[in-house]
């Protein structure tokens, strides 16, 4: 099905123009990348070049769109953008392995004798409240500390429970808060557990558990297991996810940009992108460098995807021993409407390393630590440290389904002619 609607996309507009469909495909990728450079001039400058912009992006689909319908070209068009998106599904659908392999039975860990959790009553919109975390946690035999509304040293907090016995750490909150304490714990070689209370959980996502339920976490203290993950580690500051350096670092530092994040970022990112304050990143791993960066992304384990729509932060494993790295550098319009080549941009880098070098002109580097703002000295080292955090987990937990990566046509291809390749039908199953 993958390869028949793949050359039913191809065909369609070929019985509907002939050789000129080349030149209407070029229309639309020129349409797009119009409206590229215009989302460029609306982020990058202001005034009468915003405005510019904004048109732009406006008017390049509907003038494509406009050309279509008075040639005859829009039904065909849209047929085959429907038949090559049904060919991908198809793709992604014919390499899904028809059995699940099977995960390695762990024993059950020992349950804490003096478990500690500090938790957040404003993370998430409320949801310790909402849940009744309070309760059920000490229900089940847990010693609860609530976040007040002031700033308080989450570390001092998680070092003071080590000091009285605490022989588990567990954080009900946002990742930021998650990476503090899973520094102690990582310390001191006790588990840590995760309870997703709050707003995105990315971790708590890729560790499989129930981000609809965080109460459900709760049950890996009597019924639990272990696993070891990485850490990753932004000079001495530990993540549990990503660390981010340049535009998107200096945006989040504006004491404004927790209460008005779209205007925030409207207003400063003019400067950040094109002015002459705009900063100007270096990065080094192994024998791969890159200068002129204007956004370097560090992540605890490579993410599935540069950019997942569906399911945005995905990590196929926490355990690789490998940072993940994108790199974007974009100066002009056209190296914005270069973005549309994807990986094959040469605006966009992607790799994986164990160490990576961030540089930059100044002595110190805004950076996003799990979504925290932090001035880092320059330069900084980025590190892994491969299984450094004990995670305790129920034993029971629901996982959550990996956003699949892009088809792989070529191995379709062997499918559909029944040569699979040299790993026979077993291999084509486990991939």
């Amino acid at each position: 099905m993958a390869l028949l609607a793949l050359l039913a996309a191809a065909l369609v507009p070929l019985v509907a123009a002939g050789l000129r469909s080349v030149l209407w495909a070029l229309v639309g990728i020129a349409g797009l990348a119009l409206a590229a450079a215009g989302v460029w001039w609306a982020l990058a400058h202001t005034g009468v070049v915003r405005l510019a912009g904004v048109a732009l992006c406006v008017a390049a689909p509907a003038a494509v769109l406009a050309l279509y319908g008075a040639s005859g070209m829009l039904v065909p068009a849209l047929l085959s953008l429907a038949l090559w998106l049904l060919a991908t599904v198809a793709a992604r659908a014919a390499v899904i392995p028809r059995r699940a392999p099977s995960a390695p039975e762990r024993a059950p860990a020992a349950a804490p004798q003096h478990p500690w959790i500090l938790m957040n009553p404003r993370s998430g919109g409320g949801k310790v409240d909402r849940f009744h975390l309070v309760d059920k946690a000490r229900a089940a035999g847990a010693r609860v500390v609530l976040l007040g509304a002031g700033r308080q040293d989450v570390a001092e907090l998680a070092r003071q429970a080590v000091s009285e016995g605490a022989d588990l750490l567990a954080v009900a909150g946002g990742d930021g808060t998650q990476a503090l304490v899973a520094e102690v714990a990582a310390q001191h070689d006790l588990p840590f557990l995760v309870i997703p209370a709050g707003t995105r959980n990315h971790f708590a996502l890729d560790l499989g558990l129930d981000r609809d339920d965080p109460a459900a976490a709760l049950d890996a203290l009597a019924d639990g297991v272990e696993l070891r993950v990485d850490l990753g580690f932004a000079a001495d500051r530990v993540f549990v996810n990503n660390a981010s350096f340049g535009t998107y670092a200096a945006v989040v530092s504006d004491p404004a940009y927790r209460d008005e994040k779209v205007q925030t970022t409207l207003q400063t990112l003019p400067g950040l992108l094109s002015g002459p304050d705009a900063p100007k990143l270096r990065m080094r791993a192994g024998d791969t460098s890159a200068d002129g960066l204007q956004a370097l992304l560090v992540s605890n384990n490579p993410y599935l995807r540069a950019v997942d729509s569906a399911h945005p932060g995905r990590r196929e494993r926490l355990d690789s021993g490998l940072l993940g790295l994108l790199c974007v550098r974009v100066g002009s319009a056209a190296q914005a409407a270069e973005l549309l080549r994807g990986p094959r941009s040469g605006s966009l880098l992607r790799l994986t390393a164990r160490e990576v070098v961030v540089e930059a002109d100044t002595d110190t580097v805004p950076a996003g630590i799990d979504g925290e703002h932090v001035l880092l000295p320059a330069p900084v080292v980025c590190r892994t440290a491969p299984g450094a955090l004990r995670i305790r987990v129920p034993r029971h937990r629901p996982g959550t389904a990996l956003s699949r990566t892009p088809a792989d046509w070529p191995r379709i291809t062997r499918l559909a002619l029944g040569r699979p390749g040299t790993g026979g039908q077993g291999a084509a199953e486990a991939a």
